[in-house]
Parts: C-alpha cells; structure tokens; sequence
C-alpha cells in the first residue's frame, strides 16, 4: 500500500540528509526524512559533538596539572569520569534539540521513522520501528540517499569474542578504563587516545604503520607522536594486530613478538559506507564497498536518485557531507543550474591538542604533480605573539604555493589551526595569492597573525628576488 508521494524523499538523517531536507522545504517541496536509528548522525550522537566535549574536560585536566608553567600552583586534577560523561551527553541533548522530529515538522519537513529500502527506482518500502506497526510504501519524484557510514572492524581472530569499543559505543562508558588500548592511530584514534591519557587512563595507541596521521604531513606526525608520548601514551608503531583474546586480567592483543593487555579495546580504523539492506540493486543504483558511486553531480546510475555525503565515499567529514547536501537538492531540482558537488580539496581538522587543520596538497602531493615549481614556505607558532603568550608554541604553519603565489596547500599545527584554516581554504577557492594574505591587516595579536606574518615573509623575498626589489634598494640610497 503507497502511503503518499512526495516531491524529494531523504533517506538517512545525518548531517547530508538534515541539510538537503530543510533546502527543500525552503524551496516548497513536498519532502520526506527517513531515519531508522536516530535523528543527527554521527555528527550529533557519537563524532564531533561528543569528542569535542570530552576533549574540553580533557584538556582542562591537563591544563590543571601543568599550571605550574603560568606561575600558578600545580592543581590535583580530579575527574569523575561519570560525571564527565554526563556532561557529554548533556551536551549531545543540547545539539539534538535543534534538530528534534518536532522542529523538522516545523520546518515543514515529514519524519518519518523506520528503514527504507528500494522495490525500483521510484518506490521505497518503508518498515517501522514498531514492529505493531504496518510496513508502507512511498513514491517520489527525486530521492537522496545520505545513509552515512559506520565503524569499519577488521577481521581480527578472536575480536569477535572480546566486547571492543569502537566510536559510537564508546560513548556508553562510566567508569574511566584503567588500561586503554586503541588500535588506529588516524584523526579519531589520536583524539580518544590523548583524551583519555589525560583523564587518567593508562593508553597503549597501536598503529600498523611506521607513523600516526597518514593523510598529513610526515612533520605532523613527528611533532603530535612527541607531543602523545610526552603525555604518555605508549605508542606502538609499525605494529599489526594478529589477534584478540579476553583472559581473566583483561582484553590481550597480539602484536606479533609482543603482547598488551588492557580494561578496555577501542577499535579506530577507520568507516565503511552503509549500502546494505537499503534495495539499491533493485533499484539499479551501483555501489560498491566503498560507497555509492556518484558521477560529480551526485547522481547514481538511476538519474532521480542522488547520493550525498560519506555513502558516496569521499572525504569523510560532516561538513563536506552538508555542503553535498545542500548541493544534492539544487542538482535534482534545479537541473539547470546543476554545478559539481564532488570536490578534490576539502578542509579539515584534527582536534588533538594541538589542533592539526589541513587543505589541498601536502608538500609530497604537490611534487608529484608539479614537480620543480613547487615552493614551501613556513612559519613556526613559537615567532606568533599571541602563542608565546598563551605558552602555546608548539606548531606551525606550513605554505605549499607556486613561485607567482598561488596557494596549492596548507597546513597548520597550533592550538587555534581549525579556525586559522578558513582563511587559507577562502583564499584558495577564491583564486587569492599569498600577498593578498599580507595585504589584509590581521588583529594583533590573534594566531592567525601568523599567516600574515607568513604571507609578508614570503612577499618580502619575492620583491626583493627580482627587479623590483633591485629598484627600491636604489631608491632608499637615493634617500639618504
């Protein structure tokens, strides 16, 4: 039985399918939202809005026993780590409301909740969570699959066995794991590993390969691998996991010639994109492991059904999963002023303390592609005032750029890199060079006087390499 049909029919309500709904709306379409879990994603309910909240109380711990270092005496850091975890999900409470059935019906948008999967190209099948409740059918013009992804768990002899952790059952926890082991040491494996090092957990942080942060630059990784062990986390380089066991003394991990055992095992090694159960071969969408696959407008293989965000594989990030979003809805309702929606750059930070903000091409990309004509200019936070100040200087700010200024890349390491980022990536989408960064006058003193320290730096040398700089050194003995 077809309950009704609509304009544009979301399925999944993460940070993509919030944002592709309300545009729709905004646009008067009749429109749709399916969940079958819970509204807000990842995002909301076990990414960024619990990890940054847990980092916040984490960093405080850390900043109470090292006071000594701003003249203040040494606190005693006590953490009630229930009460912490209270905090975080009050926090993650607080995100939801904006984002309740409630207000998406106000908005003018129809939740419904349940799972979806195709019979064809225009009919869903939709299956509630009340098993009382009948199953129905819907039809519609244009969907957009935003299904998101969930924690990819290798196939460890034995892991079964053992109750692991990974980033969405993490969360559940209210008792602070005396020992921790976190296999992956990417963006999520070296937050939760450095967070929970400071509030009091004894951390074993094990990664397969011979360095943390692969997408990054290898300088990153050198500085925060420092910064994690200074801490003291134990980090375990080049070491593949061979097995798990529970034994009666804790979780055993087998790291071939060596062996750790901790209270609790949080596997971070990375997603994979939710494409099962959803009917795509009956509808005709291709996908594989890896995502659905998406032309640059986002459209599948059945041009009234578009994919957006991690589904679609790609960057993995919820604010490029919005952004697609918004893009998925102007592409299947708005034809022609259809635009691409499939970027090859895209910002992000990792929010280690210090933060770790990157865009476009790390230094070994940018000379693979360009060879020669690659300069790299840097600026480390320890010469930025307002660092020095905060006793923050651990860092810095790495420029990938033609020999003309173009900008191809940017890294920051700095307490503040996640905000300092924005003005790299506007640049960059904008066609701005490095001196158009030392032209515009920055606030004294903020961090992100540092990128126009940088930008000055490298506009100084660029004029006086030249014939310009030739004239205006014969200017300046002409004025004595």
């Amino acid at each position: 039985m077809a309950k009704s049909s609509y304009d544009l029919v979301v399925i999944g309500a993460g940070s993509a399918g919030l944002t592709a709904a309300e545009f729709s709306a905004q646009l008067g379409q009749r429109v749709a939202l399916i969940e079958k879990i819970r509204i807000g994603g990842d995002c909301t309910w076990s990414g960024c809005v619990p990890s940054k909240a847990l980092l916040k109380a984490a960093k405080l711990a850390h900043q109470m026993r090292t006071s000594q270092q701003y003249g203040l005496g040494m606190g005693e850091a006590r953490v009630d780590f229930s009460a912490v975890m209270e905090r975080v999900s009050g926090v993650v409470d607080q995100v939801y409301q904006g984002e309740t059935p409630e207000v998406l019906q106000g908005k003018g948008i129809e939740v419904i909740e349940g799972s979806a999967r195709f019979l064809d190209s225009k009919t869903l099948a939709i299956e509630p969570p009340n098993p009382s409740e009948a199953s129905f059918n819907l039809t519609a013009r244009r969907f957009i699959i935003a299904t998101g992804a969930k924690p990819f768990v290798p196939p460890i002899p034995g892991l079964e066995e053992v109750d692991y952790l990974t980033y969405e059952t993490v969360w559940a926890l209210r008792e602070l794991p005396a020992r921790l082991i976190v296999v992956g040491a990417g963006p999520i494996g070296c937050e939760l590993a450095q967070a929970f090092c400071r509030l009091g957990s004894s951390v074993i942080l094990i990664e397969g390969a011979d360095r943390i942060l692969l997408q990054d630059e290898p300088e990153v990784a050198e500085l925060l691998s420092r910064q994690l062990t200074q801490e003291g986390v134990d980090l375990r380089l080049g070491s593949a996991v061979q097995r798990a066991w529970q034994g009666d003394d804790g979780i055993h991990v087998d790291l071939g010639g060596s062996e750790v055992v901790g209270d609790a095992l949080l596997m971070s090694v990375g997603r994979s994109a939710n494409v099962t159960g959803l009917g795509l071969d009956e509808a005709g969408v291709a996908y594989t492991a890896k995502g659905i696959q998406v032309n640059n407008r986002l459209r599948t293989s059945q041009k009234r059904i578009l994919a957006a965000g991690d589904c679609a594989g790609g960057f993995q990030f919820t604010h490029y999963a919005a952004w697609q979003g918004f893009m998925a809805v102007r592409n299947a309702l708005m034809p022609g002023l259809s635009v691409r929606a499939v970027l090859d750059r895209v910002p992000w930070t990792t929010f280690t303390d210090p933060e770790v903000a990157h865009v476009g091409y790390t230094e070994s990309q940018a000379r693979a592609k360009l060879g020669s004509s690659v300069v790299v200019s840097t600026f480390p936070m320890e010469r930025v005032d307002r660092a020095i100040t905060e006793g923050d200087t651990s860092g810095f700010i790495k420029v990938i750029h033609r020999p003309n200024g173009k900008i191809l890349g940017a890294t920051i390491v700095s307490a503040r890199a996640g905000e300092m980022i924005h003005e790299y990536a506007l640049a960059m989408d904008k066609g701005l060079r490095i001196r158009h960064l030392a032209e515009s006058i920055h606030v004294y003193p903020t961090y992100s006087l540092g990128t126009m320290q940088l930008a000055a730096q490298v506009r100084v040398n660029q004029v006086m390499e030249g014939t310009t700089g030739k004239f205006l050194k014969g200017l300046t003995k002409l004025a004595r």
